[in-house]
């Protein structure tokens, strides 16, 4: 293995790298002499590509492999398996880009190998579109075989035919190899193709041969005759690389030396050849490398790199000594090719993440590209042109022109040619052009469309543009916000381009049109496409334009009829694509063409035509029948000729890829694809041979294709990376109908597109494959009957990853995340794979693995599509099963990250700790997201460090979903109905005063219910009944719809009189009527009509079992009436003592009892186990009998009846019968309606002129919840699964009943948390609020264990250090407990406390006092140790349990807690300076120490015990410290001193040192953990620009800070205001809350002391205990006093 040394020729930049290395010092005469001995690399740049675009427009690296296909085949192996792949993955993770290697040799078979033309094509396109180096050459020892040539003009054939007959040379194998083609052009005698049957194999490598050695002949002969020039001789000796080689640099380099004569070399000859000389002369590689390179280096000013490789002359080059020297040349070659592309690639260009500024430019050039690439194909000129200039020219239309035309006329052609001349077809101001393509367009939904146009008119207008707060906004929305940016007066005139509208499945044109201004401004013109069969979207261009008229129109819009174009313009544009491809048609051929193009003048059916004539020759056979008749025969023609060229398996495998996909595929897709695919890839496996474990389908097969298919597929850029798509959408059409017929098919394909795009097979994973034993390369895919096998082979596809970064193996989320500065996210993964899973079938793989998946979101929000992921929570992949699969998860997690659009849009990394604040609350609900959270907590464990939330307080405000409602406020909503079951919250069916009615399933938007009859119908009611909708018209139509089944509505009855009521059980159904006294009831599935059953009075109220054999109707006058429905017939009729109306009755399970409610809430129990003698059995009197009942609601799994009055809501036990509770309206409200949710736990009630709906528990009486229900509440809804507010305003809200519960049941205390007091552990910790309880909580349960009652607000809480006794202060009692069993074991009074304390051996108390003495005594007895007569302030227990410290008039004095007295003092005035004592704090882990901190600043430590002081600091400023703030650490390593606005102020004691913490805003708590390691506080967010009002930029955050580099550890929003705070030995930190409920978060550092709380991390998705079956245990205090202090005289 030799040395790679570097010499510079030129100071100069360079232009090519040069890699010369190999060269053997001896020549070898063994078989290892063939191969590759010296190596070229030739990578291109700047220089070479100056005629190219730039390589930032570039989204892909493609290199052309030029190389001696014999002398290289073990080298070009390896660096396929071995370098290419990491080379591949290296563009993919630092560039952003694709990488291919081109090689045309890559094939083992010869005769699947490009000619020479093919691989010149090959070499320009990698030149022309590589985003980096494109060549790369391997010179061997070998100079390549000659081939022959493709094509040789007539004169020049001739010529050689005339060489031949002087020389006597036999010409007939020279004759029957070329075939004269007049067709050409110039006329030319052309190689006859070669069949690829393997039986012939032998024979026309003889003849090829033979033709070689004729061809020799001939050259020579006419050389030396003067009949060729040496120069044009030498074209017939070239190699095929050393063509592409001169091909490539022919524009650089000049030769001119004359060929040299040092060895003889057989038939391989280079340069140029003089007319004497031998043509057979010496070492031709030789002068390769000694002439032709140096000079082309000289020439190009490269680099030059030198390898000398030594092989021992009697063995020559060994195995060993060969893949050593592989080895070598694989390293340098990768090496080399990184930096070659980190210096060409403009670094930097595609990393940074996209905010929504750069993605709406993003799209903008997409569409300004693909209108460049339309306006191109404008060929022929069209008459029509001319029309839509005059409508550009003219002022004041007010009305859009309509492009109208049939398929392939060319509207979207004419419609980008004319954007492209916009500017002068309108007047002299610059015109601002938008266009949309929604054919090509990646997310063409009517809501994506509009609000891309809102957002680019604003930018383009430099409107003060904000994002939506909602990312998902509706229609009604959209369109109020464009109209008022089209109508804002503008100087420049606005061009709106809208082409394909209604083509696409996922758009719908009519929805977009009416969502336009109508009449357009006068600055505004509007254009449009549409199909003569879009029968739909032109009705509504007339309804929304209606007609009127102008100076120079009539009509409602300008109707532009296209048709095809002129024959002679066909002919003209075909003729000049013909002189382009340098061929022509014989005159009987062009009588066919002109035959055709009459039939079918469309300008893509003459671009078909063009690649069908290219194939003839002027001897091809060629009738009326050979040129097919219309688009799609043509194409399909035009597949067949491909199919035969390249293989059926390849084409038809690679075109269905191309069109399932949604944006389109890169090239580097296109080939992973082809690879993984089974069948494809076994056509590849080679015969004969044990079946490589690593294989891919030949780059240059992929690439053939594609040269073949230019001109149809168009490459456009989206999302940042060059994808190919149909130029034509009819094309998709042919391939679908001849590839993709079946949808067993499609799916399969999809299928495998999701498998790829999901990373399935990549990074070594091999993919099964079974193959026949006689599987080859003549047989593609074929599976024998009896003889296969199953292998693995790794087809080296691309790694997927979400997010790139610098290791391949680990790039996704998952891994460390990168800084947001350098990230980049997989774009086409996010496009491209939620399609093909939905389209597959995968739907839990889609919900699951994408919509429930926080490394999914993360990517989306990076790639700043907040929107389209909210889009796909809320709406799925268009409607579909998806539909089924966890809606209620996908709605939760749509509204958490509609909520926090604000915060996520610009700082997408903090979803995390989103997810912690708004979703953990409610895993105890939704257990399949804990997948989700458990996410988070590895995201938290892979950054080191983090917050991590152990136990959510209650939510501050409930997750939710709404809704508009268009034209709302000029047609407000009268009446509303909700169904029960078949989706998320329901189906709620409302009614406008307009008469329309709309559907709304609780997500996405409302659809306007329009039954399919004419003319159309005005609703004036709507009613439910489980799951079917009673819909009434103002026609006295009723019309029954199933909101769960079909869309079909059966009509009941005509009606005279407005609907009450109807009841609908299995098939039967019972209808009532307003003011009637009869009930209409009947069978639903038959026709008969209903039958009426009449009543005594006005029908109110009707029940009937599940069995539906009797009817029970309750009626005016206290009347109840039986029916048997079976015959008709009335059986009963009985009256309430009370004569009011009957609206409510409640059958028993059994049918033997029935419960009614009057009017005013009065209730009659009735026995009708006799149906024809029902008996009275108990009369209930409501007390406000005087107020009428608003609305009723049942449990019936608790047996509760809801009766809710306006002054009061009132619950029945129908079970007991008898009143269970009660609930009284706020003072000055009044009840509006009321429900019972979750079985009977929840009220929901709605209040008078209150914008909230208000929940309370039943069990506790505490109103816990507030909903914003809007200022116009219509009505209250409730499903199976959700709540729904309906408001007049046409604003509908629904909540999942479950999130309600969820956050409904958080414990909390009556009102704001005062103090938090924890164990050791913290396992278990205390709160009061200033009420008579004390709550104790477990940590892990999250939940409280106990209540300590008293019977006065608790005051003050302390705990004893080992957590056995509890400590309470209330009024002039001291409670002492025992915390493990809740008893009281004294209680004490006449202390006059203000403070308690607890030494740490928990055996004394020490009681401070606000006037009188303060008293220790013993906690077991509570018997009095000793007085003291002094009062101390800010007194506190030493550590080692003998003193009671305190101040006292500027000093502080230690007092013997037995004796009562003073024992030390420290005192300023004695010592060093005269200045009071400001604060002090003890050192538990150095008992007999204290910090001492003086008026002056001093900063002293006191050794008790001995008296001693030192001086350890002076602060800077004496203000610095705050004694209410001031807390060391328990080693006293650390103070924190101050709080001053922002900036919080700690002592570093041990390095003596001041520190300050500024924190984002306003400092309102701060707490130093005991060790010393962290500091935490609470503070104000900093002020946002956009003045957000949401709870993560208003209410104050959670922050620790890791005091040994300062550095910020966590931050964590806490969404609500904080009351209290604490943190324990364990690093939790505990946070009371002004609402009453607590939170815990766990601090994870692995840098600090954070590891402790490791298992705290992984205790998530913990569901509470229901407080309904689990009440806290109650322990009541001792009645009296057990001790009572004697009083003494204050001090």
């Amino acid at each position: 293995m030799g040395l790679f040394r570097k010499t510079s020729l030129s100071s100069t930049h360079p232009a090519v790298l040069v890699h010369l290395g190999g060269r053997s010092k001896y020549l070898c005469c063994d078989l290892w002499r063939k191969f590759l001995l010296d190596f070229l690399y030739l990578y291109a740049s700047e220089r070479l590509m100056e005629d190219f675009p730039t390589a930032s427009c570039k989204s892909c690296v493609k290199v052309y492999l030029c190389s001696n296909p014999g002398d290289s085949v073990l080298e070009r192996k390896t660096l396929r398996e071995s370098v290419f792949p990491r080379l591949r993955e290296h563009c993919r993770h630092t560039h952003g880009l694709d990488f291919k290697v081109i090689d045309p040799h890559e094939n083992s078979d010869p005769r699947t190998w490009p000619d020479q033309w093919t691989r010149h094509n090959l070499l320009q396109e990698c030149r022309g579109n590589s985003a980096g180096p494109y060549f790369v050459a391997l010179v061997g020892e070998e100079y390549g075989t000659a081939c022959l040539p493709a094509q040789v003009e007539v004169a020049e054939f001739h010529t050689l035919l005339q060489g031949c007959q002087v020389a006597g040379i036999e010409t007939l194998a020279l004759e029957r190899a070329y075939l004269r083609d007049e067709n050409a052009t110039p006329p030319s005698f052309c190689l006859r193709r070669r069949s690829h049957n393997n039986a012939q194999l032998h024979t026309e490598k003889q003849e090829e041969d033979e033709v070689k050695k004729v061809l020799r002949a001939a050259v020579i002969q006419c050389v030396q005759g003067g009949l060729l020039t040496p120069e044009r001789a030498q074209d017939y000796f070239r190699s095929g690389e050393m063509c592409v080689l001169l091909s490539l640099f022919c524009a650089y380099v000049c030769i001119c030396a004359p060929l040299s004569s040092r060895s003889p070399h057989k038939n391989k000859y280079f340069f140029f050849l003089h007319p004497h000389q031998a043509l057979c002369n010496n070492n031709f590689l030789s002068q390769l490398c000694d002439d032709f390179l140096p000079r082309l280096v000289t020439s190009c000013q490269l680099l030059v790199y030198t390898t000398t490789s030594e092989c021992d002359p009697r063995h020559g080059y060994t195995p060993a000594r060969r893949r050593s020297y592989v080895e070598g040349l694989c390293h340098q070659l990768y090496s080399d090719i990184i930096d070659l592309i980190g210096s060409t690639v403009t670094s930097g260009a595609s990393v940074s993440p996209p905010c929504s500024d750069d993605v709406l430019k993003r799209e903008q050039v997409e569409q300004e590209e693909l209108c460049t690439i339309y306006s191109r194909l404008y060929e022929v000129s069209r008459p029509e042109e001319e029309e839509v200039r005059a409508y550009l020219e003219h002022k004041d239309t007010q009305r859009p022109l309509v492009v109208k035309g049939g398929p392939c006329t060319g509207k979207t052609v004419l419609l980008a040619h004319c954007a492209k001349q916009v500017h002068q077809a309108a007047t002299q101001e610059d015109a601002v052009v938008i266009i949309h393509f929604g054919c090509l367009l990646v997310n063409s939904s009517p809501k994506r469309l509009l609000s891309r146009l809102c957002r680019l008119i604003a930018h383009q207008y430099n409107h003060n543009h904000k994002p939506y707060p909602d990312p998902n906004p509706s229609l009604s929305q959209l369109r109020q916000y464009l109209s008022s940016l089209i109508s804002h007066p503008n100087k420049r005139p606005l061009v709106l381009i809208l082409d394909g509208l209604g083509q696409g499945s996922s758009i719908s044109g009519s929805q977009i049109i009416q969502c336009l201004p109508s009449p357009l401004p006068p600055n505004v013109k509007l254009l449009l496409s549409v199909s003569p069969t879009q029968h739909g979207t032109i009705e509504v261009l007339k309804l929304h334009y209606p007609e009127s008229s102008t100076a120079d129109f009539l009509g409602s819009c300008v109707i532009v009829d296209l048709g095809p174009v002129e024959r002679r313009g066909c002919v003209r544009m075909l003729a000049s694509l013909q002189e382009e491809s340098r061929r022509k048609v014989t005159s009987g051929q062009q009588r066919l063409v002109n035959l055709a193009l009459s039939s079918c003048p469309l300008t893509l059916y003459a671009r078909l035509l063009h690649r069908h004539t290219l194939l003839w020759t002027s001897a091809s056979e060629v009738t009326e029948t050979t040129l097919p008749v219309g688009v799609h025969p043509s194409i399909t023609m035009f597949l067949g000729h491909l199919e035969k060229k390249h293989g059926w398996a390849l084409v038809s495998r690679a075109l269905s890829y191309i069109t399932i996909s949604k944006t389109g595929l890169t090239e580097t897709e296109l080939s992973d694809l082809l690879s993984s695919d089974d069948e494809v890839l076994a056509g590849y496996i080679p015969v004969g041979e044990p079946p490589p474990f690593r294989l891919r389908v030949p780059e240059v097969d992929v690439e053939r294709l594609l040269l073949d298919l230019k001109g149809f597929l168009v490459k456009r850029t989206v999302a940042g990376s060059e994808v190919m798509c149909w130029l034509s959408r009819h094309f998709a059409l042919v391939v679908v109908k001849k590839y993709l017929s079946s949808s067993e098919m499609r799916e399969e394909m999809h299928l495998q597109m999701a498998d790829y795009f999901n990373g399935r097979w990549c990074f070594g994973t091999a993919k099964p494959l079974i193959i026949s034993c006689k599987t080859g390369t003549e047989q593609p895919g074929a599976v024998s009957d009896t003889a296969h096998m199953k292998i693995y082979v790794d087809r080296q596809p691309s790694g997927q990853p979400y997010v790139f970064n610098s290791e391949p193996s680990s790039s996704s989320f998952s891994s460390p995340p990168p800084s947001t500065e350098c990230m980049r996210v997989n774009l086409r993964k996010l496009l491209e794979l939620p399609y093909h899973l939905k389209e597959c079938g995968s739907w839990e793989e889609l919900v699951r693995g994408l919509m429930m998946s926080l490394e999914f979101h993360l990517a989306m929000l990076s790639a700043s599509l907040l929107g389209d992921l909210v889009i796909l929570l809320e709406d799925g992949e268009g409607e579909g099963t998806c539909q089924l699969v966890f809606p209620r998860e996908r709605a939760l997690l749509a509204g958490m990250l509609r909520d926090a659009a604000c915060l996520l849009r610009s700082s997408p990394t903090e979803l995390p700790m989103v997810t912690q604040v708004r979703l953990l609350p409610y895993l105890g609900v939704f257990h399949e997201l804990e997948g989700y959270a458990e996410e988070v907590a590895k995201g938290i464990k892979r950054r080191g460090s983090g917050l991590w939330v152990v136990l959510s307080p209650a939510a501050s405000s409930v997750p939710s979903r709404q809704c508009s409602l268009p034209e709302a406020r000029q047609f407000p909503v009268t009446k509303a109905a909700g169904t029960v079951g078949g989706t998320v919250g329901g189906t709620v069916v409302v009614t406008q005063s307009n008469g329309s009615a709309w559907v709304w399933r609780g997500g996405g938007e409302a659809q306007k219910l329009n039954p399919s009859c004419k003319p159309e119908m005005k609703f004036e009611s709507v009613l439910c009944s489980g799951s079917h909708i009673l819909l009434a018209t103002r026609c006295n139509r009723l019309l029954l719809w199933d909101a769960n089944g079909s869309e079909c509505f059966r009509e009941i009855h005509h009606a005279e009189r407005q609907v009450e009521g109807f009841l609908l059980r299995d098939d039967r159904m019972c209808v009532w009527w307003k003011g009637l006294s009869y009930v209409s009831a009947g069978e639903v599935s038959t026709s008969q009509p209903l039958t009426q059953l009449h009543c005594q009075h006005t029908v109110r109220s009707v029940s009937f079992p599940s069995s539906g054999q009797f009817v029970y109707c309750g009626q005016e006058k206290g009347t109840l009436s039986i029916f048997d429905l079976s015959g008709g017939f009335l059986t009963a009729t009985c009256c309430s003592p009370t004569e009011l109306a009957i609206i409510c009755i409640v059958l028993s399970e059994d049918e033997e009892e029935l419960t009614c409610v009057d009017l005013r809430g009065n209730i009659f129990l009735w026995e009708i186990a006799s149906k024809t003698t029902p008996r009275l059995l108990k009369e209930c009197c409501c007390e406000s009998s005087h107020i009428d009942i608003a609305n009723t609601d049942l449990s019936e799994r608790n047996g509760i009846l809801l009766l809710c009055k306006t002054q009061v809501i009132v619950l029945w036990d129908i079970w007991d019968q008898e009143q269970c509770d009660h609930f009284i309206a706020p003072r000055g409200k009044a009840f509006s309606q009321a429900l019972l949710a979750q079985d009977g736990h929840l009220i929901v009630a709605s209040l008078e002129a209150c914008p909230s709906v208000l929940v309370w528990r039943i069990d506790t009486g505490q109103c816990v919840l507030s909903l914003d229900g809007g200022n116009q509440l219509l009505s209250l809804l409730k499903t199976e699964s959700a709540l729904s507010a309906v408001e007049q305003n046409g604003r509908l809200t629904t909540w999942d009943s479950d999130v309600i519960y969820a956050s409904a049941m958080v414990p909390k205390m009556g009102s704001g948390l005062r103090q938090v007091v924890l164990e050791g552990t913290g396992e278990r910790f205390y709160t009061t609020d200033g009420s008579e309880t004390l709550w104790r909580w477990s940590l892990q349960t999250g939940s409280p264990e106990a209540h300590f009652l008293h019977d006065e607000p608790v005051e003050k809480l302390c705990l004893s250090p080992d957590g056995s006794h509890l400590l309470s202060l209330s009024g002039q009692d001291i409670y002492v407990w025992r915390s493990d069993t809740g008893q009281n074991l004294h209680r004490i009074r006449g202390g006059g406390a203000k403070e308690i304390l607890v030494t740490r051996n928990g055996r004394l108390g020490v009681c401070v006092s606000r006037n009188g003495p303060s008293r220790v005594w013993n906690l077991a007895s509570g018997g009095v140790v000793c007085h003291i007569h002094l009062c101390l302030a800010n007194a506190q227990v030493s550590s080692e349990n003998t003193f009671l410290l305190g101040l006292r008039h500027g000093d502080l004095l230690a007092v013997s807690l037995w004796s009562g007295t003073v024992s030390k003092c420290f005192s300023c005035s004695e010592r060093y300076e005269r200045s009071p004592v400001l604060a002090f704090r003890t050192l538990p882990e150095h008992p007999d120490f204290a910090i001492v901190i003086v008026a002056s600043g001093s900063v002293y430590t006191w050794r008790v015990t001995e008296e001693t002081v030192c001086r350890q600091f002076l602060l800077p400023d004496a203000l610095l410290c705050q004694p209410w703030v001031f807390r060391t650490s328990s080693d006293g390593s650390f103070a924190v001193l101050s709080v001053n606005e922002d900036v919080v102020t700690l002592l570093d004691l041990s390095h003596a040192r001041l520190c300050r913490v500024r924190a984002e805003g306003p400092v309102l708590k701060v707490c130093l953990d005991d060790s010393g390691c962290y500091v935490v506080y609470i503070c104000w967010p900093a002020a946002r620009a956009n003045g957000c009002a949401c709870d993560l930029h208003t209410k104050p955050v959670l922050a620790v800070v890791r005091l040994a580099d300062g550095s910020r550890v966590a931050r964590l929003s806490l969404g609500k205001s904080p009351s209290a705070l604490a943190i324990s030995e364990g690093l939790c930190v505990y946070v009371g809350f002004r609402d009453g409920s607590v939170g815990v978060y766990a601090i994870y550092d692995v840098t600090g002391r954070g590891g402790a709380v490791r298992g705290r991390i992984n205790r998530i998705g913990r569901a509470r205990p229901c407080q309904c079956d689990s009440e806290p245990i109650q322990w009541f205090p001792l009645g009296t006093p057990s001790v009572t202090w004697e009083m003494t005289g204050q001090m």
